[in-house]
């Protein structure tokens, strides 16, 4: 790879190390306010650092006339997302005293909206480290949300690419400079977290934990500021955190073109109907069933099972109460919808709804094509036509989605980890739900004893899920260094 090439990607990361170290100022901020200022100094020198690193970065400067291609962003994206990590866990290592290992999980758990965490004894904790926490969330989600729509399609990999196969640049659909979707998009983001901050401050938290948990559903992320998660707070939280974890499952592409002008862009996507849909009739059924098999009133019900649904399916992983105790029955489901995930362009994780959809149209595409083998089929999804690329894409992403989930399961097993906690690990890590099953990193437990090892091959996993695999695995070929 050539070195302009190197140099600018550097600047770059540098630009992206010093945002960073800057965003590191509003923990500062929270301590001094709730009167912490003894730990300060661990914000002070990790800021430090993490600012040293980005000035030296970007002090070569950034070469002219040189411009980054496709395979260039590939390392762009996997490395700005490995070197954010590795200095957002040092607040983490220098505050909290754990070893860098834990540090590092919580970070990338946290920048992948995953939601696992390594930490107990939220309710206590620095006000300052769950601020940085929640940050990370919410910074990780705007990043995702610029990586999928504008990064993953010129890659041909990922979600978007279905939806721009009218036009060789998707902003065209949107709008015709990507520069402004991006300023619309961001200000979509962070309206939304302004109207969750004060909604559920309106429900009843307090200031602070408002903050937190607008941070933490707009991103689908799951940090919260209490070990007990949202069963800490009160009914009308709960609906308000179902709302924005919804509003962070759709796709910001619909939101700009509704601002545009285009006020049925969301009612029209099959995508948002399809993912509305399933969770409306999968939360019915499944409260129905809880309100069967439990001592809860229906509405108590339908509050408890939408909230854990709508969590896992967005890939969110707050939780109310610990669903593993529900049975064999709910364990399998939640077990299911660890993989579904949200829409394209959304914040959340999973293989996405659409993919589900597409498989659903080649399925009836090839049902009809063996009842009658002479006809030329036109396999269509959201008014778009299913070429042979898109079809590929969906289904290599698909297969090494899987095979990602089955190898790290397996690693995790050869490491000593039983069968439950290996494969939902896995899963939740690739699928960046963040909440596993069983009694040591299901609802009611964390990640915090799991080995070393099993910690790295699970921030392996958040990464892999985060990037949509390929865009990591194409790193790993001979044949992406030479020139």
């Amino acid at each position: 790879m050539a070195l302009p090439t190197l140099r600018i990607i550097g600047f770059i990361l540098g630009i992206f190390l010093i945002t960073l170290a800057i965003g590191m100022v509003l923990p500062i901020l929270t301590l001094l306010i709730y009167e912490h200022s003894h730990e300060i100094e661990s914000f002070t020198w990790a800021s430090m650092i993490t600012l040293s690193a980005g000035v030296a970065l970007i002090l070569p400067g950034r070469p002219e006339q040189v411009h980054l291609r496709p395979r260039d962003m590939y390392l762009l994206t996997t490395t700005s997302w490995l070197v954010v990590c590795v200095f957002a866990a040092l607040p983490l290592n220098l505050l909290q005293n754990i070893s860098y290992t834990d540090a590092f999980f919580e970070a990338m758990s946290g920048i992948t909206t995953t939601g696992s965490t390594v930490l107990s004894g939220l309710d206590s904790a620095s006000p300052g480290l769950l601020m940085w926490r929640s940050m990370l969330h919410w910074l990780g989600g705007i990043g995702f949300i610029g990586m999928a729509v504008a990064i993953l399609p010129l890659l041909r990999v990922g979600g978007m690419r279905l939806f721009q196969t009218e036009s060789s640049d998707w902003s065209e659909k949107v709008m015709p400079r990507s520069h402004m979707v991006a300023k619309y998009i961001v200000a979509i983001y962070v309206g939304f977290t302004l109207l969750g901050i004060l909604t559920f401050r309106l429900a009843g938290m307090g200031w602070f934990d408002a903050i937190n948990h607008a941070m933490s559903t707009i991103s689908t992320g799951g940090f919260s500021t209490s070990d007990a998660s949202m069963a800490k707070f009160g009914p009308a939280a709960h609906w308000v955190a179902v709302v924005f974890m919804l509003l962070g499952g759709l796709p910001f592409t619909l939101y700009v073109s509704t601002l545009r002008g285009n006020r049925r862009a969301l009612l029209r996507d099959h995508q948002v109907h399809g993912f509305l849909l399933m969770l409306s009739i999968t939360c019915l059924l499944f409260a129905l069933w809880l309100w069967l098999h439990s001592d809860h009133a229906f509405l108590d019900a339908l509050r408890i099972v939408t909230l854990n649904v709508v969590s896992v399916v967005t890939t969110t992983g707050l939780v109310l109460g610990d669903y593993s105790q529900w049975g064999g029955f709910a364990v399998m489901v939640f077990f299911y919808l660890t993989f579904v995930g949200g829409c394209s362009g959304s914040t959340s994780g999973g293989l996405k709804i659409f993919r589900f959809q597409v498989a659903y149209v080649l399925l009836k595409a090839s049902m009809r094509q063996l009842i009658h083998p002479r006809a030329v089929l036109k396999q269509q999804y959201n008014g778009h036509n299913l070429d042979e690329e898109i079809v590929r894409s969906i289904l290599t992403f698909s297969f090494f989605f899987t095979v990602t989930i089955g190898a790290i399961a397996l690693g995790l097993s050869l490491l000593g980890l039983d069968m439950i906690t290996a494969l939902s690990g896995a899963a939740t890590a690739v699928c960046n739900v963040g909440v596993g099953l069983g009694p040591i990193i299901g609802p009611a437990g964390n990640f915090a004893s799991l080995p070393d090892t099993a910690k790295w091959l699970l921030s392996l996993g958040m990464l892999l899920g985060r990037l949509e695999i390929i865009t990591v695995l194409v790193l790993l070929s001979p044949s992406f260094w030479k020139h």
